[in-house]
C-alpha cells in the first residue's frame, strides 16, 4: 500500500512538472510571436541603455504629450483621442518603462523616474516644447511632476480625471485598502503562462477601442503586469512628489471630471456599496474642485462618463486639449 501511495504521488508531481514545462514552453512562444505580430507603433528610443516607446504624429505647435493612467495599456490608453487631436496639431504618446513595448528600468519607479524617462524619449528623439501635457488618472501626478522638474517646456496641461496627491487620505475612510497580493502572485507566475491564461479577464475592451488594440494589451500583459504592480507600490511616494508641486501659475489647464454614478460591477471591484459609492464621488468631486485651482487660467467640466473619460467620451478630452492648444497659441508659445 505504502509503494502504491509513493508511486501515485510521483506521479502526480511529475504531472505537475510536465504542465508547467509546457505551459512556461507556451509563454516563451507567444512572447516571440507577440513580438512579431504587435511591432510598437512609432520608434524605440534609447534612454541610456533601454528602449522606451514612443508614438509622435501630426505637425505643429505646441506638441501634445500623453500620459497615460495605471494600467497596461501604455500608449494605446490614448488611441481614441491622439488622432483627432493630431489633426491640429503635432501628439506624442509613449509606454512607460516596462509597459508594452517599453524596456524595465532597474531603479525606483516612482514620478521623477517617469519623467526623467519622458524627459529623454522626447529629447532623444527631437521633440521639443512647448508642450501641451495630457494625463488621465495617475498620469496627472506624473505630468505634475514633470512640470515641476521641466517646467519651462510646459505651456498647457489637461486633467483627466486626474489623481489628486491628497486622494488616499480622503478616500480611506469610505474605501478599502486595495488587495494587490493575488495580481503579485500572477506576476511572480507570468513565465509559466498563467498571466497570458488570465488576460482576456483582466484586459477588456472599452468603448471607442480597436479589438486589435484590445489583442495586443492581452499578448503583451505576461510583461506588462509585473511593472504595472511596481508603478502601484510606489504610489504614496509617487502622490506626495507631485504634491509638492500645485502652482502652475498662468498655465492654461482643463480639468475633466467623472461625475457618472458607479456601475455595480465598478461597486464590486471597488468593495464599496452604493451609497459609499455616492460618498466617493462627493469626495471625488472636491479633490478635482481643488485641482482647478491650481491655475489662474483653468476651466473645469464635468464629465457623465466613468474614470476611462479618453474611451467613454473622446470627443470631450479631444475638445478640452485643443482649447489648450488654443489658448498657448493665443498666448504666442506656439
Amino acid at each position: 500500500m505504502k509503494r502504491w501511495i509513493i508511486r501515485i504521488a510521483l506521479a502526480g508531481l511529475a504531472l505537475i512538472v510536465l504542465v508547467t514545462a509546457s505551459g512556461a514552453t507556451f509563454e516563451a512562444y507567444e512572447r516571440h510571436v507577440t513580438r512579431k505580430r504587435f511591432s510598437p507603433p512609432g520608434e524605440l528610443v534609447d534612454v541610456g541603455g533601454r528602449n522606451i516607446q514612443l508614438y509622435c504624429i501630426g505637425t505643429g505647435s505646441p506638441t501634445v504629450v500623453f500620459e497615460s493612467g495605471l494600467d497596461l495599456s501604455g500608449a494605446l490608453s490614448w488611441s481614441a483621442v491622439q488622432p483627432s487631436v493630431a489633426e491640429k496639431t503635432r501628439t506624442c504618446s509613449y509606454s512607460r518603462a516596462g509597459i508594452m513595448w517599453s524596456e524595465p528600468g532597474k531603479g525606483a519607479f516612482d514620478a521623477r523616474t517617469v519623467a526623467e524617462d519622458l524627459h529623454r524619449a522626447l529629447s532623444t528623439a527631437g521633440e521639443h516644447g512647448p508642450f501641451v501635457i495630457v494625463g488621465q488618472s495617475l498620469g496627472g501626478p506624473y505630468i505634475m511632476a514633470y512640470t515641476k522638474f521641466y517646467g519651462a517646456d510646459i505651456a498647457g496641461l489637461v486633467f483627466v480625471d486626474a489623481s489628486h496627491p491628497d486622494q488616499v487620505k480622503a478616500l480611506q475612510t469610505v474605501m478599502p485598502p486595495s488587495d494587490t497580493m493575488l495580481a503579485e502572485l500572477a506576476a511572480s507566475l507570468a513565465w509559466s503562462g498563467l498571466v497570458r491564461a488570465l488576460a482576456p479577464g483582466l484586459v477588456q475592451q472599452a468603448p471607442n477601442q480597436s479589438l486589435e488594440d484590445v489583442q495586443a494589451i492581452r499578448a503583451y500583459a505576461p510583461t506588462s503586469l509585473a511593472p504595472m504592480l511596481r508603478e502601484n507600490n510606489a504610489l504614496n511616494e509617487t502622490l506626495a512628489e507631485a504634491g509638492t508641486f500645485r502652482q502652475l501659475g498662468q498655465r492654461p489647464l482643463y480639468v475633466l471630471t467623472a461625475m457618472a454614478p458607479f456601475s455595480p460591477a465598478a461597486l464590486q471591484s471597488m468593495k464599496i456599496t452604493s451609497a459609499q459609492g455616492e460618498q466617493v464621488r462627493i469626495i471625488w468631486k472636491r479633490l478635482q474642485d481643488d485641482e482647478a485651482t491650481w491655475s489662474s487660467n483653468s476651466r473645469h467640466e464635468y464629465v457623465d462618463s466613468d474614470h476611462d473619460i479618453q474611451f467613454e467620451r473622446p470627443d470631450v478630452v479631444v475638445n478640452a486639449v485643443k482649447a489648450v492648444v488654443d489658448s498657448v497659441r493665443a498666448e504666442g508659445h506656439d
